[in-house]
């Protein structure tokens, strides 16, 4: 079977490529290549692409960590625009870039949903080889695995095989989170001494002497002397929750990846967060972050990149950390979605104050927003965020409204039919027509936008339904006759103009 290695040695001798440890398949007999492996991971993709450009970094450092897996999981690709590729994107429906496939022995399995940050890869990628949990048959074998883990290892600790209800329990909770949390487990009737691995050493006396354990055991780089670096499940409530809870501690490490599983109240503290190149300098900040959640037990906190956020930063108003001694910039929202900055200088005294203030509902939140404009006379108001509340969610007219960005040319295309419409229905008196830049303001919640132009109508009952109709004049005018509350002036319920006997 083909090593990772020999296409190093390969490079290394030729010199056509650098060296890589990503396969890459575009001139080979693709088939014949991938049926050497159990599981491989192919991207698909051109070079020109500006998200396989991105991609390519990440899934590079992936591919370095996954052929030291057990077993190996080898990350190989295909450039489409080749002539030998373009017959092996067409022949598995290849039609944007990147597309990234899981086969098996050699044939097609799934389509790769999963996260495109080589942590997120590599997690995923594990998931899909083996059981849900590995079996540990040695006491080296699992003092190994918990001294290289870089993340949280769920481990079960029972007497023997089939022999409890908790080791049932654990192996479906596995099953159910494997794509994102590692389990693994051991048969202390196969491994009599446990208990003397190193990590598991210091458990207290009650906890190694029960015969059935479930154990949530952090990696050493995070391990810290405000929470304890194992957490046993008592056998009572859920179980997958249990691990849901205590997986991220009283500090997670936030990614792109893990992002959704941060809920608020959130505060989240943004620097130079790098546990791969940078431990010492990361836990430097998170434990002066630690100091002040272990305060604030219905707070979630968390640690993120600063330069990976960078966008949400900007949603923040904040600026990002100059280099990487900056000290880092925090961030909070409430659980009505409501933004919170931080704006005096970090420190642990001061990053007190501000989620004492933030849980005691004292802050003032930020609102990105351009300023309030002058709407006097405009056929066509304009929202803003300071504004929309008053001009639309208070108002006691029927809205329609467009969620626009300046540079989206569907929105362009839209503008004069939009500004038509406007004009046209001017002095209906209980209707108003609404546009806002969702690029440089903050949407309500009320209102969820992720294309542009995004159109809602908000009527006086307060309801927000998505509009879904045509794009011309006469779809406009039909759709708001038909749903107005109350008929309008000019217009009956089918949308014509009424004659001059019925105004």
């Amino acid at each position: 079977m083909r090593t990772l290695s020999s296409v190093l040695v390969f490079s290394a001798i030729f010199g056509y490529v650098i060296a890589s440890d990503v396969l890459d398949l575009s001139k080979e007999d693709f088939k014949s290549s991938i049926s050497q492996y159990d599981t491989v991971l192919v991207e698909f993709f051109a070079p020109w692409c500006g998200h396989c450009k991105r991609l390519a970094p990440e899934y590079e450092t992936a591919a370095t960590r996954l052929k030291s897996n057990d077993p190996p999981i080898p990350l190989a690709k295909v450039d489409c625009t080749s002539d030998e590729g373009k017959e092996i994107c067409s022949n598995y429906g290849v039609n944007g870039y990147p597309t990234l496939k899981i086969f098996k022995n050699g044939e097609f399995s799934a389509e790769y949903n999963g996260p495109r940050q080589a942590d997120g890869i590599v997690k995923y990628m594990k998931s899909k080889v083996g059981p849900a949990s590995r079996l540990y048959s040695t006491k080296s074998q699992l003092s190994n695995a918990l001294d290289k883990a870089a993340d949280v290892v769920v481990l079960g600790v029972f007497e023997k095989d089939g022999a409890s209800d908790m080791q049932s329990s654990f192996l479906k909770s596995a099953d159910v989170l494997r794509e994102s949390v590692t389990f693994g487990h051991v048969f202390t009737s196969n491994v009599a001494d446990v208990y003397q691995v190193d990590r598991l050493a210091k458990l207290d006396e009650k906890t190694r002497t029960n015969g059935n354990n479930v154990l949530v055991i952090r990696p050493k780089n995070s391990i810290n002397k405000f929470e304890p670096s194992i957490v046993a499940y008592s056998g009572n409530g859920d179980l997958t929750e249990f691990v849901k809870s205590n997986f991220h501690g009283l500090v997670g490490h936030r990614t792109q990846d893990n992002n959704a599983e941060f809920k608020a109240p959130l505060v989240v503290v943004y620097y130079d967060v790098d546990y791969a190149k940078n431990p010492k300098g990361t836990n430097y900040w998170r434990n002066r972050v630690l100091k002040v959640a272990q305060n604030y037990k219905d707070v979630n906190f968390a640690i993120s990149n600063a330069n990976q956020f960078a966008g949400e930063l900007e949603e923040y108003g904040l600026e990002q950390p100059r280099d990487r001694d900056s000290a880092p910039v925090v961030a909070a929202r409430d659980s009505q979605g409501q933004k919170f900055k931080f704006e005096d200088k970090f420190s642990v005294e001061n990053l007190e104050q501000f989620v004492k203030d933030f849980t005691n509902g004292k802050l003032e939140a930020f609102l990105k927003s351009e300023p309030v404009p002058d709407n006097e006379g405009a056929d066509v108001k304009v929202a803003v965020a300071k504004n929309i509340h008053d001009l639309v969610i208070n108002s006691d007219k029927d809205t329609l409204i467009e969620f626009y960005a300046p540079w989206c040319g569907h929105c362009k295309n839209l503008a004069p039919t939009y500004e038509e419409l406007g004009k046209k229905l001017k002095d209906e008196p209980n209707v108003q027509i609404v546009k806002m830049d969702a690029t440089a303001n903050d949407v309500p919640p009320a209102f969820v936008v992720h294309g542009f132009p995004t159109i809602y109508w908000y009527p006086k009952d307060k309801v927000a339904k998505k509009y879904e109709g045509g794009r011309d004049l006469n779809n406009f005018v039909e759709y708001i006759a038909k749903h107005a509350t109350e008929e309008l002036v000019g217009f009956d319920r089918s949308g014509n103009p009424k004659s001059k006997d019925e105004l």
